[in-house]
């Protein structure tokens, strides 16, 4: 979707962060909107050719991690230095929703594999998810689903920029008793294709304003082709797998989902916060960055255990969106009863 150049003719850059999001956002959100709503269909294309073809794409393992590094590039290209100033500013909502998503799914992520006793690949592959950071569709199906982008923004950043830490302490932590997991490898890694690639962004991003405004509306559909990519090969590389535990795979990444939905929104409920900044944690305690989580899986683990993460790539997005589609409609009609509560009497 084309750009709109005039707005950024004037010398200057745009007095405050909201008017840049007014005057920037609407390509990129008209954009972004459509690539998270075709996003789980062009996967499951993906996924279908896989299974049927899966010797066509069982050589390219090796694009797994340049594929995410193009991805976190594009999320780094997507932030700006106030993204980050809402920690200062409310703290409460932005230090709860990290703890909640860095507690809540991994244990959860830990707590399935028991129940339904999973095999160790998986199990492994499942807690991995659960130990990921924020997933990249979250800030859109946020702003679809009426929560508060700007809280939705600084949780996945600050989720990611913390992902060499707690991920690999966590995965070691949980997964460890699965199969070996060399957490200071993994960290190394992180800081290779998640770290590196969101700070070079950001940076490029300050650098280069005007520019890379011109090419957001495009990273939406980056992200989602290289998303496709990553779930083709590791599709591909575990076809037989899937066929043999597929409705058990999915059965998980489900309720995964569904319960970090759910215990998101309780958790921000819990501590009183308003409702925007519920489904706000909500939308990003359950949704992972599980393209991230397959390839740590693949490089790290199995095959096999990279399955969930595959999987959840799918899912996530189409629950994401059915979510946001709810609770945008449940807005509208609250809006249009207040408006009619607020008329004055005939």
């Amino acid at each position: 979707m084309p750009s709109d150049p005039s707005v950024h003719s004037a010398p200057e850059p745009p007095q405050s962060s909201q008017e840049r999001d007014n005057t920037e956002s609407a390509g990129e959100e008209r954009s972004a909107k459509v690539a998270v709503t075709l996003f789980p269909l062009l996967v499951l294309a993906g996924g279908a050719i896989a299974l049927l073809t899966p010797g066509t794409f069982t050589g390219f393992s090796k694009l797994i991690n340049p594929l995410l590094m193009v991805i976190m590039f594009g999320m780094g290209l997507t932030l700006t230095w106030p993204d980050f100033a809402l920690v200062v500013r409310k703290p409460l909502p932005v230090i709860l929703g990290v703890i909640a998503q860095y507690v809540i799914m991994p244990l959860l992520g830990l707590a399935i594999s028991i129940l339904l006793q999973l095999d160790p690949a998986l199990a492994a592959g499942v807690i991995l998810v659960g130990c990921a950071p924020g997933g990249t569709a979250s800030n859109v199906v946020t702003y679809l689903a009426k929560g508060d982008v700007a809280l939705s923004v600084t949780m996945t950043s600050i989720s990611t920029l913390l992902a060499p830490i707690f991920t690999p302490l966590l995965t070691l932590w949980l997964a460890g008793q699965y199969l070996p997991v060399d957490a200071g490898t993994m960290a190394l890694s992180i800081v290779q294709i998640v770290l590196i690639p969101v700070v070079l962004g950001l940076v490029l991003r300050a650098i280069i304003p005007r520019l890379v405004n011109s090419v957001l509306p495009a990273l939406p559909w980056v992200s989602v082709i290289a998303i496709t990519g990553v779930v083709l090969i590791v599709v591909a590389g575990s076809s037989a797998a899937i066929f043999s535990a597929g409705l058990l795979i999915l059965l998980a990444v489900i309720l995964h989902n569904a319960g970090g939905i759910a215990l998101g929104y309780g958790t921000a409920k819990l501590f009183k916060q308003p409702i925007a900044s519920r489904r706000t944690m909500a939308v990003e305690v359950g949704m992972q960055n599980s393209g991230l989580a397959s390839g740590l899986a693949k490089q790290f683990f199995t095959p096999e255990a990279a399955l969930p993460g595959a999987v959840f790539s799918v899912w996530h997005n189409l629950s994401g969106a059915l979510i946001a589609a709810y609770w945008r409609r449940s807005s509208a009609k609250q809006a249009q009863r207040q408006l009619v509560e607020e008329q004055p009497a005939k």
